[in-house]
Parts: C-alpha cells; sequence; structure tokens
C-alpha cells in the first residue's frame, strides 16, 4: 500500500486487485487507495476466470504480483499473450522456492522481472533455483519517513497510550505467528524478573491466543500490554525503549525492523533471511540465536542495563534507515523497474 500511495503521488495510475475479505481490501479502501475485490484466493479454476475476465476488461500497462497465488493466476492468464502487460513479481520471504519445472517456469518465463525484498533472497533464488541475477533486483520495503519518526516526548506519547513512564519498555511489533519468535522473547523476559521492565506486543495473528495465556502462565501479565491490531502503530512504537524481533523463519527484511529504526530504536533480531541487511549487531543492535530464550534474554540484559548503547545503537538506526529503506528510495526503484529500466 506504501508503494501504490507513492506512485498515486507521483500521477500514476494504480489498482489493488484482491479477495474481498483481505485485510489489504479493506486498509486499500480507508487510504482512498483504489482497490476491487475478485475472488482470487486460491489456486482454482474459478479463480484463474475471475482474473482473465478482469485483466480481459482492464489494460494495464505493468502487473506487480506478490504471492504465489496472484504470481500463478496472472501468469497463466497472460503468458500466451503476445502483447502483454509487463510482469513484476515482488517476493518477500525466505521460504524455499521448488525446482519442478513448472515453478521454475513461473519464475523464469511467467514473468518480466523478479523484486526480492532483501538481497539474501536474491541470491538464493540465484544459487538454489539459477534464476538469473541480472533478472532480479533487491528492494526493501519502504517505509514512510513522514509518518516513522522518533518521539518528541516519550513519556507524554506513553501517557496518551496507557503505558508506563517509568519503566523500561521492550517492544514487539509482528504478526502474531509461531515463526515470528514472541514465545521466546516473553519467555526471556518473563526470565529477568524485574520490576521496572514492561513488554509491549502489538499485532493480532493466530497465535494471539496462544500468546495471551502464555503471559498469564508466566504470571506477568500486568507487566505485558497486547493492544492487538493497530491501524496506527507509529505511537506505539515511539513509546518503545528497545525492538525485539526474534524470528526464526520465511523472513524477507521485516517492515516492523525499519518503522523501528526510522523512529529511533535499537533492534534484537535474528539473522533469518535479510534481516541483518539492516540489523548491523554492534552497530544499531544486537544478534540473538534463533529458538534460544537465553541470547534473548542476556541481549535484553545488556540494552536495558546500558543506556548510553541504546541511544548509539537508536542513532545509527534511523541515520541508515533514512539512506537506504524509506518509501521515496523504494518508489524511485520501482518506477524504473515498471518502466523496465533495470
Amino acid at each position: 500500500m506504501t508503494e501504490s500511495e507513492g506512485m498515486i503521488e507521483r500521477g500514476h495510475h494504480v489498482t489493488i486487485a484482491c479477495p474481498e475479505h483481505s485485510k489489504i481490501y479493506e486498509a486499500a479502501l480507508k487510504r482512498g487507495i483504489p482497490a476491487v475485490a475478485l475472488p482470487i484466493q486460491k489456486k482454482k479454476l474459478s479463480s484463474l476466470w475471475a482474473m482473465h475476465q478482469y485483466l480481459s476488461a482492464n489494460n494495464f500497462d505493468v502487473i506487480n504480483t506478490h504471492s504465489s497465488t496472484d504470481s500463478w493466476l496472472v501468469s497463466l492468464c497472460l503468458a500466451w499473450k503476445k502483447h502483454r502487460p509487463r510482469i513484476v513479481r515482488t517476493r518477500h520471504l525466505s521460504t524455499a522456492v521448488h525446482n519442478n519445472r513448472s515453478t521454475l517456469w513461473l519464475y523464469n518465463k511467467g514473468n518480466d522481472f523478479i523484486v526480492t525484498t532483501g538481497e539474501q533472497l536474491r541470491q538464493t533464488l540465484h544459487n538454489h533455483n539459477g534464476i538469473p541475477l541480472e533478472k532480479m533486483k533487491s528492494i526493501p520495503t519502504g517505509i514512510d519517513q513522514s509518518r516513522f519518526v522518533p518521539a518528541d516526548n516519550k513519556n507524554e506519547i506513553r501517557q496518551t497510550m496507557g503505558l508506563p513512564v517509568d519503566k523500561t519498555i521492550v517492544g514487539i511489533l509482528a504478526t502474531l505467528r509461531s515463526w515470528k519468535g514472541h514465545e521466546y522473547l516473553i519467555n526471556a523476559f518473563a526470565q529477568l524478573s524485574r520490576e521496572d521492565i514492561h513488554l509491549l506486543i502489538v499485532g493480532d495473528g493466530p497465535q494471539f491466543d496462544n500468546v495471551q495465556q502464555q503471559v498469564a502462565e508466566l504470571g506477568i501479565s500486568d507487566q505485558v500490554t497486547m493492544p492487538g491490531n493497530q491501524d496506527n502503530v507509529v505511537p506505539w512504537l515511539q513509546s518503545m525503549d528497545i525492538f525485539c524481533l526474534p524470528s526464526y523463519g520465511n523472513e524477507g527484511v521485516p517492515q516492523g525492523i525499519m518503522q523501528a529504526m526510522l523512529c529511533k530504536l535499537p533492534i534484537i533480531s535474528t539473522d533469518v533471511g535479510s534481516i541483518l541487511e539492516v540489523l548491523h549487531p554492534g552497530k544499531n543492535g544486537l544478534q540473538v540465536k534463533t529458538r534460544d530464550v537465553d541470547t534473548v534474554r542476556e541481549a535484553l540484559e545488556t540494552l536495558i542495563a546500558d543506556s548510553e548503547m541504546r541511544k548509539k545503537y537508536a542513532t545509527f538506526s534511523c541515520e541508515f534507515a533514512l539512506t537506504n529503506c524509506t518509501k521515496k528510495k523504494m518508489v524511485d526503484d520501482m518506477e524504473m523497474i515498471f518502466r523496465g529500466e533495470y
């Protein structure tokens, strides 16, 4: 949606096509981004027919796909046409791509160009799947630098959000899925056994009830705030002192980390996917092992105890993100790819 907004601001005409009950459909309409609801949530003939009808009735210069399902539907609809829109596939996750004939056709012939949200993803597609490097470019998801900014008055924001002003707040902003690592963060936080810290878990997802239950069973409910999904996550990030995302799978470059960096926060995370393209251990944060409570606890202890280290890491975070992770940079790069200039 951020990319769509950026393209619209530059005078391009953008439409998001997605399933009616998807979160992006509702969110796009709220933001004033043109969106059309299509029954395309699954790889089946009725979805293919719906996509075919829509593309036949509308003329586009470029179609940008973002998942396996929409990539298959678009590529199958347009593959045999002599004159068709440019197809750009954006790949966000680090899940394995199979080397079967149909999948290799999709990646090699079913599109004109591939964008990965991290360089490690690009290299993996080349090394494991043989996709030519010149057919791909790494472009991290751009964050709107006009919205995600450091707090002017952290305590004032905390009071507004109902958060403690006299505690060090450790936070995570992510969909509550198992591989985001909430379980390990919560266990590490509980093991610290300190009264001067607070845990802020922003987001919703399939693991919400399990996370809530884990917090209750550990007896730390009064030290944890779980506000659920938020339309505006900026003040929640601005309320944090430390951002921790102990993911153990499927990541590209997580938007939450880049958003936290622009809000001037030190980062604790893992080396999964392309995270180390924005997390620079010893410069803007600390690296921890995957599925490892001990290293998460040790990293938390280190940053909680050293406010000067937090300040130094936070400054590097913001400076790096402003140079490399902004909406403007993403839209500049995507505009060139859409025009076929790469």
